[in-house]
């Protein structure tokens, strides 16, 4: 079955259990599962309902698309994601940002978790990412281009839209939210970087790593949405004072940081336009 076909499919399906065509994407990664709760659904569905969808191992990650409105805006909410080291291909870790696409949606957020490499960055700080680096060794549009879909060579200029980073910018001002800017680099995993590979990574012009959200960018300004990418930096990751990592702890970190990113995505949503179209 091709691409398209799956698309549609899974389009198809979502439609038979609400007639929503949203304007806006989000996807919940650590650190910003709270915002299902803000939304006001008119669907759930189970990631594994869908039809081709991949299905999320990750602690924290619900799994499960909601339909609703949130800060007067049509939302769909993917509250968790598939990551590339649990054995799926990039296609299918992109997929489900092809079908929020299918349905409508033109702007995406994106949420994760990630290592700060920039001595700047503080556990529980807020980064807008202004570009990124792809260390994943892999890419979600190696093969045919469907160009139903987008363009063989999408330009990669502006990845992540600058009138969103300046409102999100805004936005953390109003609301008296300390956020950074930073470039991010994405890694395959699911291990975590030696001190070399972090001094590496440093070295490139990165501020922080993580091991998402590269794919379903790529995605994303291949289909012509605009994106916003946040991230939450849960630990410190400085070559020369490593230290053991504490999961539980970076849970916790994310999960002390969730309010405010909760209360950023919210009124970065409400006041979006999303009559406005992509520039790359």
């Amino acid at each position: 079955m091709t691409l398209s076909a799956q698309i549609e499919e899974a389009t198809a399906y979502l439609k038979s259990k609400c007639a929503f065509s949203p304007d806006i994407a989000i996807v919940t990664g650590t650190g910003l599962g709270a915002l299902a709760g803000e939304v006001k659904s008119e669907a759930i569905v189970p990631y594994g309902e869908i039809p081709h969808f991949p299905v999320s191992s990750a602690p924290t990650h619900a799994g499960e698309l909601i339909l609703g409105e949130l800060g007067g805006k049509k939302v769909a909410v993917l509250s968790g994601r598939a990551h590339y080291y649990e054995g799926y291909t990039m296609e299918q870790v992109a997929f489900p940002i092809r079908v929020v696409r299918g349905l409508g949606a033109r702007v995406l957020v994106l949420s994760n978790a990630v290592g700060g490499m920039n001595p700047m960055l503080n556990r529980g700080d807020i980064m807008i990412i202004t570009d990124h680096i792809n260390l994943m060794g892999d890419n979600p549009l190696i093969g045919p281009n469907d160009d139903s879909l987008g363009p063989r060579f999408p330009d990669m200029v502006e990845a992540y839209n600058r009138k969103l980073i300046a409102l999100a910018e805004d936005v953390a001002l109003e609301e008296k939210i300390r956020v950074r800017k930073g470039v991010y680099v994405a890694v395959a995993g699911p291990n975590l970087e030696t001190a070399a590979e972090y001094r590496f990574l440093r070295t490139i012009g990165a501020d922080a790593v993580g091991m998402s959200i590269v794919p379903e960018t790529i995605v994303a300004v291949h289909g012509g949405m605009r994106v916003l990418g946040l991230s939450v930096v849960t630990d410190k990751a400085l070559p020369d004072a490593l230290g053991p990592a504490d999961i539980d702890e970076i849970l916790r970190v994310a999960a002390q940081a969730e309010p405010r990113l909760t209360r950023l995505v919210s009124r970065v949503v409400e006041l979006t336009d999303v009559g406005e179209t992509a520039t790359a």
